[in-house]
């Protein structure tokens, strides 16, 4: 799919292959950012204090593993410095046992800090992964996939219905660093909303400051240019985007009112930051 959306107008919409409107693609780690937006809603809601608890306070097995000193800004920057294999080629690795594997929670118990919090960017899913279960265990019960729902789904009118995928089917939780499964008119909503800044038909979804500080530049405590709180940022304080491994993407350009989604099956071995900048420079 590529979808092309000036002014809240659709400028062009194209599916390939047997794809079409209706079909559901995976997300990959576009999931990472909508993970973000749901923990920002979480602090609205005051289930969680701030970004600067340390996770233990959610998941205190992790405390006898030294993660006392990771925050959830630590987690949200990819600075937490825990050790994980983002390989995705290596079925050995974390990240292997993360997305196939059918016990995320005891896959986060054998997971082990390399480096000392705050201090160094290493991109890998097993932070955003962290971020789901401090979710989940702030949300006193209720699923994520509900959680999600009622502040995101239903609010923004989407289109059509969603699934978060699980490490098992019963009793299992969201993936949350990769799993959500979607349509791409309803992707380019969740685009929309943030270049509303969390404004959506009059209404507040998400605090202008959750938004505001998800996608600006912050290069403190190791963390790095190009990413703030789940988010790509192609150039800093002009626009930023989600992510998938295979050439999934939602570019979003505030100044340009511009939001842009890109779905395949792969990058097609092309530069698609250079391509949608450059798109938006044409606008």
């Amino acid at each position: 799919a590529f979808l092309i959306i000036k002014n809240d107008s659709i400028q062009y919409e194209k599916y390939f292959s047997s794809y079409n409107q209706e079909s559901i693609v995976p997300s990959f780690s576009m999931a990472k950012a909508i993970t973000s937006i749901l923990i920002g809603c979480a602090i609205d809601d005051g289930l969680i204090k701030s970004v600067d608890e340390p996770i233990t306070k959610y998941i205190p097995e992790l405390s006898k593993k030294a993660f006392d000193k990771v925050s959830i800004k630590h987690v949200l920057q990819m600075t937490s410095g825990i050790k994980f294999s983002e390989s995705y080629v290596n079925p050995f690795g974390e990240a292997a046992s993360f997305y196939y594997g059918t016990n995320l929670k005891r896959e986060i118990r054998k997971l082990k800090l390399e480096r000392e919090p705050g201090t160094q960017f290493n991109y890998v899913s097993g932070n955003t992964q962290l971020l789901g279960l401090v979710l989940e265990r702030s949300l006193n019960g209720k699923k994520i996939s509900t959680y999600l729902q009622e502040k995101i789904w239903l609010p923004l009118g989407m289109e059509y219905d969603a699934t978060w995928s699980l490490d098992r089917k019963k009793n299992g939780i969201e993936k949350t660093f990769c799993c959500l499964n979607a349509r791409a008119r309803d992707f380019a909503k969740i685009g929309r909303l943030y270049k509303n800044k969390g404004l959506w038909e009059g209404k507040q979804i998400v605090s202008q400051k959750w938004v505001e500080e998800s996608t600006r530049l912050d290069t403190s405590d190791g963390s790095a240019d190009f990413y703030q709180f789940q988010w790509w940022l192609p150039n800093p304080n002009q626009d930023f985007m989600a992510e998938g491994i295979l050439g999934q993407f939602i570019y979003v350009n505030p100044s340009k009112d511009l939001i842009i989604v890109r779905l395949g099956k792969n990058t097609g071995r092309v530069d698609w930051w250079n391509i949608f900048t450059n798109l938006a420079e044409a606008y």
